[in-house]
């Protein structure tokens, strides 16, 4: 059973996992569309719109949760850019297209993630 178990290993240990993340949110929320592998593409979006979600709050301790969390660009853009364009909307800030092409040098089928506009 599986029980309590969340997430995907990507066949890392915890800290490499955790900079992998970390690196994702950071492209995502830079380029604001990020072209990826299925499973990092699932993994990314709950991480992303949780950071939403907190900057919508837009107050000095959200901003140092943020800055905690990400580099200090992805986190003033998050803040000052990303959070005022969604403050009416409750959630599902991303959009993920799956299956677009499979990748050159091992075949797998990538993912768009983008933010909804």
């Amino acid at each position: 059973m599986k029980h309590k178990v969340k997430g995907r290993k990507f066949h890392r240990e915890k800290g490499q996992r955790n900079a992998l993340l970390k690196i994702l949110a950071n492209n995502l929320i830079i380029k604001e569309r990020m072209e990826t592998t299925g499973a990092k593409a699932k993994e990314i979006r709950p991480t992303v719109e949780k950071l939403i979600t907190l900057a919508k709050k837009n107050n000095l301790e959200s901003f140092r949760i943020l800055l905690s969390r990400l580099p200090r660009k992805a986190a003033q853009k998050i803040f000052y850019d990303l959070a005022p364009r969604y403050k009416d909307r409750k959630g599902g800030y991303l959009r993920i297209i799956k299956g677009t092409k499979p990748r050159r040098k091992d075949a797998t089928i990538t993912s768009i993630v983008e933010f909804v506009k």
